[in-house]
């Protein structure tokens, strides 16, 4: 055999990845083989690949079971690393860590986006010493992930499980992308969680997708099938610079969409009555421009990224239809990640109020919803990009504080004709201050008595009388919100602070 054909068949060797067995069983489960996936992620397939050549020496370990290298995203040069469920299950050895280790070295350098295109069983216990304690084992990984991030965008795309430590490669990704029944991750094993504490649970209820992205939180977007997780990560990434240094790209404005009601006849006078806020969204932005983020996850708060007249926003949005908008502390969390992420990658934020307040009670005490409260405040406190709020409806107690109320600094907070800003609503100020006075009073002068404390209420909250103390620094026609945000964004984009001089704060996690 020459040295051509011995290179034509090695190479095609590695490129078929493991048996076909394995192939045929990940079809059956509705998953492409990896090369396939790299293929319909990139604008035209891996351009680079390094160490492709990794253990070649063992035909049952081509490439050592991940692929990692080099290609364009929307124009855009990213780093990847896509395990290779054929070979082992797609377990790491010795030389799988080394190959992702270098790629994220390698991202770190060219300060590039980092991708991980995660299915895999975890370490192989037979390699245990040699991959996983040492200055360059398996904790290099998630070290290296920490240092990059904030400094380039990194995704996870979960096909398949993310076992044991593996589980961290997700949980130190700005998102988590998550294949409905087939993607997982968790710490333990439904096996092993029986066998060392008595639990008997199912792998979807341990750690199966829908459960990471609606109940735990780690993961951030539940897709049906890979076609979904690919097309929605080429369409998240085109919202992001190449890395913390850089400003995203401005693209080619669409004009919103024509609803038949207006702003103005969309929101209920009745501050307690529900609608819909991404109806709002919807005629404030571009159109067909919302990229939701934890969707299924504390539904009471919206998060999103968007446009504007082309540029890139990052949506922070109260929804009275779940919950009445109030803020828990899964939603607390949800927009101290979100706003951090914004933050990171210079994404103005835009707040949209219509806040009863933070949850009160035992369970929610319990919870740490004080705890989690802070982390929002202080994640909000902290950004740096342009920050506009927005009093739609109300916006009381520490509502207004948690979602860039004035004394937060944001660039400006606006207000819609019929908004209101207090401590509480008029008819829990009314109960909180009089409540003896009506318990003294004749039942049937009660509901008089009442109605006049409310209209003296609110009276004192009137957005005009706050606009007159300069609380806030406009009041907008809902018609023209848009218009408004589009050129004070425009304004704001020179905007250059550093919020203060300290290593760092010292956070309420």
């Amino acid at each position: 055999m020459t040295y051509k054909d011995e290179f034509k068949e090695r190479t095609e060797q590695i490129k078929k990845g493991g048996q076909d067995k394995y192939h045929q069983k990940n079809e059956e489960k509705g998953k492409l083989f990896v090369r396939k996936r790299l293929k319909r992620l990139f604008d035209n397939d891996i351009d680079i690949e390094d160490a492709f050549f990794a253990n070649c020496m063992d035909d049952s370990l081509p490439s050592d079971g991940v692929v990692t290298g080099i290609g364009r995203v929307n124009g855009q040069d990213v780093c990847v690393m896509a395990n290779d469920s054929t070979v082992k299950a797609g377990s790491w050895g010795k030389r799988t860590v080394e190959k992702i280790i270098r790629i994220q070295e390698t991202a770190l350098k060219l300060e590039i986006p980092m991708l991980y295109l995660v299915d895999s069983a975890g370490a192989r216990i037979t390699d245990q010493v040699e991959m996983f304690p040492g200055r360059r084992g398996a904790g290099r990984i998630f070290h290296n992930q920490i240092k990059l991030s904030g400094r380039v965008p990194q995704v996870c795309l979960l096909f398949g499980p993310s076992a044991a430590g593996g589980a961290y490669i997700p949980a130190f990704c700005d998102i988590v992308v998550m294949v409905e029944g087939n993607a997982s991750m968790y710490l333990g094993s439904p096996r092993m969680a029986e066998k060392v504490i008595g639990e008997k649970v199912s792998l979807e209820e341990m750690g199966g997708a829908s459960m990471h992205c609606s109940v735990s939180g780690v993961g951030d977007v539940l897709v049906k099938t890979e076609a979904e997780a690919i097309d929605y990560t080429r369409r998240y990434l085109d919202y992001f610079p190449a890395n913390f240094r850089n400003k995203p790209d401005t693209i080619e404005p669409k004009e919103v969409k024509v609803y038949e009601k207006s702003i103005a006849d969309l929101i209920p006078e009745n501050q307690n009555a529900a609608f819909n806020m991404h109806d709002l969204i919807k005629r404030i932005i571009d159109a067909d421009s919302f990229c939701e983020v934890k969707k299924k996850f504390a539904p009471e708060l919206i998060t999103g990224l968007a446009r504007m007249n082309g540029k890139a926003v990052g949506v922070i949005a109260n929804q009275p239809r779940m919950k009445g908008g109030v803020l828990f502390p899964d939603s607390a969390d949800k927009a101290a990640k979100f706003i951090q992420l914004c933050d990171a990658f210079n994404i103005p934020l835009l707040f949209l109020m219509d806040i009863p307040g933070f949850m009160i009670g035992t369970k929610v005490e319990r919870a740490g919803i004080i705890r989690h409260g802070a982390k929002m405040l202080a994640t909000m406190s902290e950004a740096t990009v342009p920050k506009i709020s927005v009093v739609v409806r109300k916006a009381y107690g520490a509502g207004l504080y948690a979602m860039a109320g004035p004394a937060f600094e944001p660039d400006a907070c606006l207000a819609l004709p019929t908004a209101q800003i207090a401590v509480m609503g008029p008819e829990a100020a009314v109960n909180a201050v009089y409540a003896n006075k009506i318990a003294e009073l004749p039942e049937e002068e009660r509901p008089a008595f009442i109605k006049e404390k409310q209209e003296e209420y609110k009276d004192n909250i009137d957005i005009y009388r706050l606009a007159s103390e300069m609380v806030i620094d406009a009041i907008v026609d809902p018609d023209k919100l848009r218009d408004e945000l589009i050129e004070r964004y425009r304004v704001y984009d020179s905007k250059n602070i550093t919020f203060t001089d300290r290593k760092h704060g010292v956070y309420p996690v």
